[in-house]
C-alpha cells in the first residue's frame, strides 16, 4: 500500500492528522509477524475536523436525489471490484485470513454497494388512515446525520461496508473508526470512495484504541452509533452513548443442534465448515454443539473424519484453509477455554492447542472437543476459534434447554428430517436466525442479522432493508384539508 494510505482518512482525503510527530501506531501480520504498514494515532482534534466535515457533507448529502446516491454507491462497488485483488491481498496480511476467503470479503462488500443502492430507490414511506376526515397522514423516511461506526478485525472491509453502504444510500454521513490491528484495507479502500466521485467528508476513516472509540461515541457531533463486535465493548459503548440512535451487532455463542433424526454426516460436515473460516472468529461459528444421545457416536466420528481435509497453514497457500488467529488476546482465551473444559472432564480428541515450529504464534490446530460440560467456559463464552464444542442431551426437549441456556442469542442451527421438529426450533431457540440442515456460520447479505432482543447481542438488524430502516428516521406528515 502507499504512503498515503497509511495515513489517517478526513474529510475526502489522506492526512497526517494533529498527531503527526508522535510515534505512528505499527500493524503487523499474525501470519508472520512481519511489518505490514502503520498509520498516526488519531487526536482529539482529528476527531473534530472529521466530525464538522461529515456535518457538512451530509447536509448537502442528503438532499441530493435518490437515485444519484444509488448511482453513487453502484459506483463505489464498481471502484471495489476493481480494486479487489489488492485489497483482499491487503486484508490477508493484516488479518491472517486465508487470500480466498479475503477475496469473498471483497465481491461481498461490493454487491453490498449494489444491494443498497436497490434498497434505497425502495424504501417507501406508506398512506395512513386517520380518524379525522380533513386529516391525510403519510410516512416518510429521512437520514439520522453522522453516524459514529466502530468495526472490528475479523471482517475489516466487508463490516465497514455493511453501515456505509445502507448509510450513504440514505444520505447519512460516517465517521469510523477500525480497531488498531487491522485498519489498512479500510483505509487503502478509502480510494475506491474517491474515484466513486462522493463529495469530501461523507465518509471518515480515523483507526484507533478503546479510548478514541469512547471520544467518537460521546462526541456532541455524533448523532447515531453503529458497532459490531464483542458483547463486553458493547455495552460500554452503550454506556456511552446514551440516548442517541444505535445499532449494535455483538457476540454469539452457537448453537448448532443435531436432532435424533438428522441427517448426521450433513451435520457434521456443517459443524465443520462453521467453525475453521477465518479460523473461527466469526460471531455465527460453530461455538457450540448440542447433539442427541442416540446419534452422538455417529455424529463425532463423522466430525473427526471431516476435519481432516482441514488443513492449517500460510494464508497465502491455496492448499490452506485455516490460517492463523488475528491477535494473542483470542489465542490466549482459547487456551484458557480448554484448559478449564480438561479440568471439567472434557475430552479432546484433536487438536487443542497452539501448532510449534510455525512463524508466529497465533497458529491454532483445529479442536474437536466431547463431552463438554454445560457449566464450562466452552459453553458459556464465545471462544472465537476454531473449536467444535460437542454437548450430549438426552431428548428433544433437553437439547432444547441446553441450546437456550446461554447468554449470547445471535444465530442458531438445527439438524432434522421433521418438518415440526424443525418448526419448533425455530420458533423456539432463543436466537435472532436459526438456520435448517446447514451451517451455523450461514449468511446472506439480504437477510436482516441481529440478536434476539434481551440476550447479551445488541439490537438492529445488519442486512437489506432492514438496515437502511435502522439508520433512518421515520417521519410522519400530516395535512388538514
Amino acid at each position: 500500500m502507499t504512503t498515503a494510505q497509511q495515513q489517517l482518512f478526513i474529510d475526502g482525503a489522506y492526512a497526517a492528522g494533529a498527531g503527526a510527530g508522535a510515534e505512528p501506531i505499527a500493524v503487523r501480520s499474525p501470519a508472520t509477524g512481519e511489518h505490514v504498514g502503520s498509520f498516526p494515532r488519531p487526536t482529539a482534534a482529528d476527531l473534530d475536523t472529521a466530525v464538522a466535515a461529515a456535518h457538512r457533507a451530509q447536509r448537502d448529502w442528503a438532499a441530493v436525489n435518490v437515485w444519484d446516491r444509488a448511482a453513487a454507491s453502484r459506483r463505489i462497488a464498481d471502484e471495489l471490484d476493481a480494486r479487489r485483488d489488492a485489497l483482499a491481498r491487503l486484508q490477508t496480511l493484516e488479518q491472517g485470513k486465508p487470500l480466498a476467503e479475503s477475496v469473498a470479503d471483497v465481491t461481498e462488500a461490493a454487491q453490498l454497494f449494489r444491494l443498497h443502492a436497490e434498497d434505497a430507490v425502495r424504501l417507501n414511506g406508506e398512506t395512513l388512515l386517520s380518524r379525522d376526515s380533513t386529516k391525510r397522514m403519510f410516512t416518510f423516511h429521512r437520514p439520522v446525520g453522522t453516524w459514529g461506526v466502530i468495526t472490528p478485525w475479523n471482517f475489516p472491509l466487508l463490516m465497514f461496508a455493511e453501515f456505509a453502504a445502507p448509510g450513504l444510500a440514505t444520505g447519512n454521513a460516517l465517521v469510523v473508526k477500525p480497531p488498531e490491528n487491522t485498519p489498512l484495507t479500510v483505509l487503502a479502500a478509502m480510494e475506491a470512495v474517491v474515484a466513486a466521485g462522493l463529495p469530501a467528508g461523507l465518509v471518515n476513516v480515523l483507526p484507533g484504541d478503546g479510548a478514541f472509540g469512547d471520544a467518537l461515541v460521546r462526541h456532541r457531533g455524533i448523532h447515531a452509533v453503529g458497532f459490531i463486535g464483542s458483547s463486553a465493548t458493547g455495552a460500554k459503548i452503550t454506556a456511552a452513548a446514551g440516548l442517541k440512535r444505535s445499532l449494535m451487532e455483538c457476540s454469539g455463542n452457537g448453537p448448532l443442534v443435531v436432532l435424533a433424526d438428522a441427517d448426521v454426516a450433513a451435520a457434521a460436515r456443517a459443524a465443520v465448515d462453521g467453525a475453521y473460516p477465518c479460523a473461527g472468529q466469526v460471531c455465527c461459528a460453530t461455538e457450540r454443539v448440542v447433539v442427541h444421545a442416540d446419534v452422538h457416536d455417529a455424529f463425532v466420528a463423522a466430525v473427526l473424519r471431516e476435519s481432516e481435509r482441514v488443513v492449517l497453514g500460510d494464508p497465502f497457500d491455496p492448499a490452506t484453509v485455516l490460517g492463523p488467529l488475528n491477535n494473542e488476546g483470542v489465542a490466549a482465551k482459547m487456551d484458557r477455554h480448554l484448559a478449564d473444559a480438561r479440568g471439567r472432564g472434557a475430552r479432546v480428541l484433536r487438536g487443542g492447542g497452539r501448532r510449534a515450529g510455525m512463524p508466529t504464534e497465533l497458529y491454532y490446530e483445529f479442536t474437536v472437543v466431547d463431552a463438554v460440560p454445560e457449566g464450562s467456559l466452552l459453553a458459556k463464552e464465545e471462544s472465537f476459534g476454531p473449536v467444535v464444542p460437542i454437548l450430549t442431551g438426552r431428548d428433544e426437549d433437553d437439547l432444547l434447554r441446553i441450546a437456550n441456556d446461554d447468554a449470547l442469542g445471535l444465530q442458531g442451527a438445527v439438524f432434522t428430517t421433521s418438518m415440526k421438529s424443525a418448526f419448533r426450533f425455530v420458533e423456539e431457540l432463543q436466537v435472532g436466525q436459526v438456520i435448517v440442515n446447514e451451517t451455523n456460520n450461514w449468511w446472506d447479505i439480504n437477510m436482516p442479522f441481529g440478536g434476539a432482543g434481551g440476550r447479551g447481542t445488541g439490537w438492529g438488524r445488519i442486512g437489506g432493508k432492514w438496515t437502511l430502516l435502522d439508520m433512518t428516521d421515520t417521519r410522519t406528515g400530516v395535512i388538514s384539508l
